[in-house]
């Protein structure tokens, strides 16, 4: 891996950098790829993050995030959809690679997972229209199955790519290793992705054990139990060489560090174990 093969996910950082700062502190490290999150993006402004990405010539590899499309109304879910339609906008202002969906779970108290799913792809179909007219690419992102009730009522690569299939080439995935590496048909769904075309992003970072917090416990690569390399090739034989975009949720260790020296440690171990 070249530095160049690197994205900085800017929650990475979120508690110590804001946008900007995040830019330029991946450009001292020679990141030139970034995948920043909406609301870093509108606490600087559309137009200045814009500005600033153009300015430093930046890939950005996803705006995280769309998607929560399940709701208890007819309304609410609208609400969504619009609000994924700006979504769309912002993507397409930052000329992203695309619009990283988390789709949501349960709407209130339903304990019908098949109708949320039923949501979310009614909702993704929804904003298709308006993603195709801006060039806009849609990943979705599938979550580990403890997300099922709150945060994603798609868990596994197959249930994503199954919907792509059903709604066309404008939508894909995110394959996060976070979520999706203990999935026992793995690498048979990165090998379907690859043959649709449709891995439209990579993220990393680690499982570690114990995990303190679901959330916002993840790890540094290489101090987990991923096993990053196996699936780093899985997603090259499968035809996707992106960035690989780094995404760090860390509360009590990593967002505590200076940021220059937690984009040093990345470099180092996605030199060494990734």
């Amino acid at each position: 891996m070249t530095e160049r093969k690197i994205s900085l996910n800017l929650a990475t950082t979120r508690q110590v950098w804001g946008f900007a700062e995040a830019v330029d502190g991946c450009l001292r490290a020679g990141i030139t790829a970034i995948s920043p999150w909406r609301d870093q993006v509108a606490a600087i402004g559309l137009d200045e993050a814009a500005r600033i990405v153009k300015t430093n010539k930046l890939q950005v590899t996803g705006v995280c995030r769309g998607g929560m499309f399940p709701a208890e109304t007819a309304e609410g879910r609208q609400k969504q959809i619009d609000d994924n339609l700006r979504a769309i906008d912002e993507a397409a202002a930052l000329n992203a690679d695309c619009l990283v969906l988390v789709v949501g779970g349960l709407p209130g108290s339903s304990k019908d997972l098949p109708g949320a799913r039923k949501m979310v792809s009614d909702g993704i179909a929804a904003m298709l229209p308006h993603a195709k007219a801006s060039g806009v690419k849609i990943a979705i992102e599938p979550l580990h199955p403890m997300y099922a009730a709150d945060r994603a009522c798609v868990n596994t690569l197959d249930q994503a790519l199954d919907i792509c299939e059903m709604l066309g080439e404008t939508v894909g995935v995110a394959i996060d290793v976070y979520h999706v590496w203990w999935d026992p048909n793995l690498a048979q769904a990165i090998a379907r992705a690859g043959r649709m075309k449709r891995i439209f992003a990579h993220h990393i970072c680690d499982w570690l054990v114990p995990t303190k917090d679901m959330l916002l416990d993840r790890g540094m690569m290489g101090d987990g139990v991923i096993d990053l390399p196996a699936i780093r090739k899985m997603i090259e034989d499968a035809g996707f060489f992106g960035p690989q975009e780094v995404e760090i949720f860390s509360q009590d260790n990593w967002w505590k560090r200076p940021g220059d020296k937690v984009l040093a440690v990345i470099k180092e171990r996605v030199a060494t174990v990734c």
